[in-house]
């Protein structure tokens, strides 16, 4: 039987390709006929990719310049990808930084180079988005052009950042090189409350715990949990003054435009969760998550005013009571952070997949993953062992 032939596009803005279309690969799952289903991932669908990209936040001065890539079959889509062509390595949290230094310093050109991800998102999901039915062949397909789009334009290589361990080890049979690293997530347990999660930990993790909640919530103010319409454009003024600051501090500018949030108050506020600590009715910090099907993800935190333990409570622990109370399975807290560890954040594998053109250069970059995964797995197993978790099932519960 005749293999169908797949057709490869390339796109240079998201509008081009209809928002029904893209989430048909993208979110399956939250279809049509169910308005009120929820998204696996909630930062592949059309409407984020789109608020990024109409709020200037990526595209031209951006360094993130759009290359969206479909995959169609007799007419029909049946994949896509965020792609985009990348002049650094900025906000991508799979760092090569190490990897540029040493392609330039031996007379390569490492910019531009293409990166296959969601901007400025440490989430895992799927990055090779295809519609039921057409997986094998539309991930073969968007893997085959990515590659073949790096390679035509003499780019120094593809990154496929933050993507499913299933896509890592479909992607290494075809040839692209597979890297792990670590991240900390929250994982639910099927408790009932807070407290339930709480009588799971050792006699000392949780007396600190509740001994945080108690010192952060005596800051002198309240903290508001607020999604869908709750959330008001006055809300993200005060959001965007802790946004910048954590930019600054964190980037040296922020990554998002004031823009995206004014958008994301028309498109993406039933996908978000906003904690909001005032003092004496004046918000002075704030923690931004995006709601999954099944998990909540941490993405953002500021503040204008210092206060002990805030920072855990707006951040980890109301982001747990969210989860709890909505039957969500994990709580991603974004990147990096071992103190997360204490708080019952546990090191899990993150997946990435890489391709670089130049023959050498490539054999020296599968050496030193081979090695960085051995190092990864070892600090995983580790530091779980460390978890807060008790270890002897006959200590005193509370």
């Amino acid at each position: 039987m005749t293999e169908k032939t797949v057709e490869i596009q390339v796109h240079g803005s998201l509008a081009q390709i209809p928002a029904a279309d893209w989430d048909a690969c993208a979110c399956p799952e939250a279809g049509a006929d169910d308005v009120s289903a929820r998204p696996l991932d909630p930062f592949t669908t059309h409407r984020f990719l789109l608020a990024l990209e109409q709020s200037g936040s990526v595209g031209p001065g951006t360094g993130w310049q759009p290359q969206y890539l479909t995959a169609h079959q007799d007419g029909q889509l049946i994949g896509c990808a965020p792609l985009y062509a990348k002049s650094h390595s900025q906000g991508e949290y799979i760092f090569d930084h190490s990897w540029a230094h040493a392609f330039e310093n031996a007379g390569g050109r490492y910019y531009p180079k293409l990166q296959l991800a969601v901007p400025f998102t440490p989430a895992t999901g799927r990055r090779f988005l295809t519609r039921p039915g057409f997986e094998v062949a539309g991930t073969s397909a968007l893997v085959q052009g990515a590659v073949h789009l790096a390679a035509e334009n003499e780019l120094s290589s593809l990154h496929v950042t933050f993507c499913t361990e299933a896509e890592a080890l479909a992607g290494e049979q075809m040839g692209l090189m597979y890297r792990t690293g670590q991240q900390f997530h929250w994982e639910n347990a099927g408790y009932a409350s807070f407290d339930d999660f709480l009588a799971s930990l050792s006699s000392r993790k949780r007396k600190m715990i509740r001994k945080e909640r108690r010192t952060a919530n005596a800051f002198g103010g309240e903290i508001e949990m607020l999604t869908g319409d709750q959330i008001q454009p006055h809300h993200w003024d005060a959001f965007w003054r802790f946004y910048q600051d954590t930019g600054a501090r964190k980037w040296g500018s922020p990554y998002l435009t004031r823009a995206f949030f004014d958008i994301a108050n028309q498109t993406l506020r039933d996908d978000m969760l906003l904690v909001l600590a005032s003092r004496a009715g004046q918000p002075v910090a704030g923690a931004l998550n995006f709601i999954g099907a099944e998990t909540l993800y941490g993405r953002y935190w500021g503040c204008i005013e210092d206060h002990a333990c805030l920072h855990f409570e707006a951040c980890y622990y109301r982001a747990m009571d969210f989860a709890i109370d909505q039957g969500l399975a994990r709580v991603e807290a974004g990147a990096q952070g071992e103190h997360k560890l204490a708080r019952g954040y546990l090191p899990v594998t993150t997946h990435s997949l890489h391709w670089v053109g130049h023959p050498g250069f490539a054999d020296a970059v599968a050496q030193f993953l081979q090695a960085e995964r051995t190092a990864v797995e070892e600090e995983i197993e580790i530091l779980t062992a460390y978890g807060p978790f008790r270890k002897d099932q006959g200590e005193e519960r509370e």
